[in-house]
């Protein structure tokens, strides 16, 4: 597990510090770590959708699918992924 992901995910974590991290984990292309966050309940919705449009800036299409077509998704966020795809 990597370091911006554990920043990311931790409840007790500055909301800026956290949209760095999210950024950290673009930068390197890890998209499975971004796509988890586009998945996680616990996480605000903004920082779900950032990790969404960090996706979709990187290309990540695979990834992109399978939050579209993944039904336990917030409808909104499966929705979005559907467009970018």
């Amino acid at each position: 597990m990597s370091t911006p992901f554990q920043t990311a995910v931790k409840s007790a974590v500055h909301h800026t510090t956290r949209r760095e991290a999210i950024e950290r984990l673009a930068e390197r292309d890890e998209h499975r770590h971004l796509a988890l966050l586009v998945q996680m309940g616990g996480l605000r919705g903004e920082f779900r959708r950032q990790a969404l449009e960090c996706l979709n800036d990187r290309n990540a299409n695979a990834e992109l699918e399978e939050l579209a077509e993944d039904t336990t998704l917030e409808p909104s966020l499966q929705r979005r992924a559907t467009d970018l795809v």
